[in-house]
């Protein structure tokens, strides 16, 4: 396969390319490029460049060779309202649900989360569930990076989320209600999950209040890094570009 790196500046529509010093790393530390190697670069914006190294110094240059307008996105948009797990879940799920093609990931605290993140250590948090959003996308192909919001507390996004124009479900083990019962949705898609012992009664009732729809995942109790997946992977099979 041929590398594939983020670079967070406009890329030019043509010609040479000066990468930043993170690419730069990237393409000559850790992917081991070298002079005429090929690589793909893409900033966000959609599509990427083919592109060549033409120098390592005094900076690495690259010439941007022919650009390809394929977008790998979904036709549905779906963000992941997720309860902050214990330890370093967060990570896997951020890198999952790239993968698995979700449009934005809002991180929550809610009374039942374990870990608790204010201040300095929430933005540094931040900052690298933004860089494993990237790495993923580099990885799995897209071209568009999903963005991974600011913390809230639950309630706060909740009071945010009443005037959302979206679907909104709230997966929840103890409905019998399942995603192959809903119609498509006709607008874009808000999936909440609760944190390691669920939401607690009056977190459900508010979420209800907003306007989420309980949903199961059929008869077992998924973790709360398994559900939120699981989740994206059946919306994505029965709506989504599967």
């Amino acid at each position: 396969m041929i590398p594939r790196l983020y670079c967070p500046d406009p890329l030019p529509s043509g010609g040479f390319h000066e990468l930043s010093a993170d690419a730069a790393h990237h393409a000559v530390r850790v992917l081991r490029l070298g002079e005429g190697d090929g690589l793909r670069l893409f900033d966000g914006r959609g599509g990427a460049w083919n592109a060549r190294i033409e120098r390592l110094k005094p900076r690495v240059r690259v010439h941007l060779d022919g650009f390809d307008p394929e977008d790998l996105e979904p036709p549905l948009a779906v963000t992941l309202v997720q309860c902050l797990p214990a330890a370093d879940k967060m990570d896997w799920i951020v890198q999952k649900a790239v993968e698995l093609g979700v449009a934005a990931i809002q991180p929550v605290a809610s009374r039942r989360s374990v870990v608790r993140l204010d201040g300095d250590r929430a933005q540094r948090r931040l900052q690298h569930w933004q860089a494993v959003a990237v790495a993923a996308c580099e990885q799995c192909g897209r071209n568009r990076v999903p963005i991974v919001s600011p913390l809230l507390d639950l309630p706060q996004y909740l009071a945010r989320a009443g005037g959302e124009n979206a679907r909104k479900l709230l997966l929840w083990p103890e409905t019998p209600r399942r995603l192959r019962e809903l119609n498509a949705p006709a607008a874009p898609l808000v999936l909440l999950v609760g944190p390691e012992g669920g939401l607690e009664e009056g977190e459900q009732a508010a979420a209800q209040a907003a306007g989420f729809t309980p949903m199961g995942l059929g008869p077992r109790v998924l973790r709360t890094e398994t559900a939120g997946l699981a989740a994206l992977a059946a919306i994505m099979s029965l709506w989504g570009d599967w």
